[in-house]
């Protein structure tokens, strides 16, 4: 087909030009494709209570999951420590996914390496594609760390990351003493939070080996969790300044996912320097804003750091509440007075907007943290939720989410899906709608 490269057309706009209506309709009678009136009758039994139920039924297949594989949560972790490239000890095809998701969502180049591993790999393990590939990536790319994790090919065969590391090292790859922190991240379990905390936790423990000093150093740490709008980061340093706390951001990607474009090419915008994440384990104290995507780390932290961590995720009046009075113990510091003024604009615009929001229903799907706190703010507007669905569910997420919806009188109707795709919660909304 012609193309006018003067008129270059976006996806959306692109299967909507004559062209391409008319090679779908070639391709449907090609492939003898059913007739426009048992298209419509199929279409309608889908918004049935007939196919909600076979639709629930299904055990052996996930339509659309509400989820990421565990690499991505890892590289995005990775990414928010200063210099670091991601490496992922797979096929070029799976970082080559993980790149492009990232890079599409938040129109910033992200960067990262594979170790290109083949059939010959599969069978004969990936020892020599880690060994050349840190060579390569240290060569080409200059980072001050190199973030290692798998995919589901090196995690099937079996290879042994500290082992494949070490050897690595031995033959020259990279210098004995650069830091390569590595996380096991299995795609086909878990989720791309899974690979959040598998990451934090391999990085954390290898920055702060052999740093624990007899004094703490006053600051205090906080983690986001996997956290995908990066204004939340700003926003906690933002507090942390107007309260004078002396704090250390783990995992600060809040430059690298949204650079300011001066004109260069930077490949490793931002970041928290790697000595005070190394400095980290002579906190005072911990904040962890998600509790759901970082269970291993928050257990590393408070068993080998001997540090206290302290889960607050500020959103709504309630939750942000909270999370200050608990700054304020930690610091001994009062909640500043334009912290204050702005609760009370809050409180004000809630009130403003109360009538067109009281009293509405509404669905939702997210991770564990991210639905647990937006379903905490849209109770304290007076919005009723009705369906719930959150694929990465947990035991312990869904009882502290019954329990908030038992807290108020707008969460009697929720019914939380745990384990569900996007393709249930479709028969929810047809049936929701209609």
């Amino acid at each position: 087909m012609p193309q006018n490269p003067d008129k270059i057309q976006d996806h959306v706009e692109l299967f909507h030009q004559p062209e391409y209506k008319q090679l779908f309709q070639n391709k449907k009678e090609f492939e003898n494709g059913h007739d426009p009136a048992e298209v419509e009758r199929v279409a309608e039994w889908t918004k049935s209570w007939d196919y909600r139920e076979k639709n629930f039924a299904r055990e052996a297949l996930t339509v659309n999951p509400a989820k990421g594989c565990q690499p991505l949560g890892a590289m995005f972790a990775a990414v928010g420590f200063e210099g670091t490239l991601p490496f992922v000890q797979g096929s070029q095809g799976c970082v080559a996914y993980f790149r492009t998701h990232l890079t599409r969502h938040y129109k910033e180049p992200f960067s990262g390496v594979s170790s290109s591993m083949t059939e010959d790999a599969a069978v004969f393990g990936g020892l020599q594609n880690m060994i050349d590939g840190l060579a390569n990536s240290y060569t080409l790319y200059k980072p001050k760390m190199i973030a290692v994790c798998t995919t589901c090919m090196a995690e099937v065969i079996g290879d042994d990351l500290q082992a494949f590391i070490t050897n690595a090292k031995n033959a020259g790859s990279v210098p004995q003493d650069f830091p390569v922190p590595y996380a096991h991240t299995p795609s086909f379990v878990g989720s791309h939070i899974t690979g959040y905390d598998n990451m934090m936790k391999g990085i954390l423990s290898t920055l702060t080996a052999g740093k624990k000093k007899s004094t703490s150093n006053g600051k205090i740490n906080f983690i986001s969790g996997f956290d995908t709008y990066v204004g939340n980061l700003r926003e906690v340093k933002r507090i942390a300044s107007l309260f004078g706390i002396d704090y250390t951001i783990l995992s600060d990607n809040s430059d690298y996912l949204d650079a300011p474009n001066t004109g260069e090419f930077d490949m490793y915008p931002g970041g928290t320097k790697l000595e005070d994440a190394a400095d980290a384990i002579n906190a005072k104290a911990t904040v962890v804003l998600q509790a759901h995507s970082t269970p291993k780390t928050r257990e590393y932290i408070a068993k080998e750091w001997k540090q206290d961590v302290v889960v607050s995720r500020p959103w709504g009046i309630k939750a942000t509440d909270e999370f200050l009075v608990k700054l304020s113990e930690l610091t001994g510091k009062p909640i500043p007075e334009e912290l204050e003024i702005e609760r009370g604009r809050a409180v004000d615009a809630m009130t403003d907007s109360h009538a067109w929001v009281h009293g509405k229903r509404f669905a939702i799907y997210g991770d564990p943290d991210l639905v647990y706190s937006v379903v905490g703010f849209m109770l304290e507007l007076g919005a009723e939720p009705v369906h719930i669905l959150v694929h990465n569910s947990n035991e312990v997420f869904e009882k502290e989410l019954q329990a908030l919806l038992d807290s108020s009188p707008f969460g009697k109707e929720a019914k939380i899906w745990a384990g569900k795709d996007l393709w249930h919660l479709r028969s929810l909304m047809r049936l929701l709608s209609g």
